[in-house]
């Protein structure tokens, strides 16, 4: 796993062995950061089920002001601040080591707002859903204008509207697909 692109591109990433993660594939990553564009840059980015935080930290390599990083797994969370380091991004990152309900949690009383949310939960474990109508119940935590992206399998079924949150765009990539919402705020 490396970073594609930006000013840490190439900087090869560590994972964790013997843990069943499903690092998100190089044409997916290229995929989803063409279509945030511009929109990156300068950008606060919350990556939810972050694993070894590869998203957020091509995120932060593409110029995300910061990146926040939900991941309940304690050792991922270390490797998550090791990547952070070799890549030159750690004063920027932030790494929350909670579950994703407990971390959102956290950030709403915070009063934490994303221009990016990517959620990426392990396949098929129903998780996609349940963190997008966190996010659907709790619009504020993506600031007006931005944008939930949620990668999952083409098995799980995920609504085209959850609570506020109203789908745009859906793009497959065999197993996977890749969903972009934007919220609607309750009051404009």
């Amino acid at each position: 796993m490396r970073i594609i692109a930006g000013m840490a591109k190439g900087r090869r990433l560590s994972s964790l062995r013997g843990r069943a993660l499903r690092p998100t594939l190089e044409r997916v990553r290229e995929a989803v950061f063409g279509s945030l564009g511009a929109g990156i840059e300068g950008a606060r980015f919350l990556d939810l089920y972050a694993g070894a935080g590869t998203m957020g930290l091509e995120a932060l390599s593409r110029g995300a002001s910061e990146a926040t990083f939900v991941e309940s797994h304690r050792p991922a969370g270390r490797v998550i601040r090791e990547n952070a380091r070799q890549c030159g991004v750690e004063e920027r990152a932030r790494v929350i080591v909670a579950s994703v309900a407990r971390g959102m949690a956290r950030l709403r009383r915070e009063g934490k707002t994303f221009e990016v949310v990517y959620v990426d939960p392990p396949y098929d474990a129903g998780e996609a859903r349940a963190a997008l109508a966190r996010l659907g119940q709790w619009p504020r935590m993506v600031s007006e204008g931005g944008v939930v992206v949620c990668e999952h399998s083409r098995r799980e079924d995920v609504d085209e509207e959850i609570g506020l949150l109203r789908r745009m765009r859906r793009r497959r990539f065999g197993e996977t697909v890749v969903d972009f919402y934007r919220p609607e705020h309750p009051d404009g």
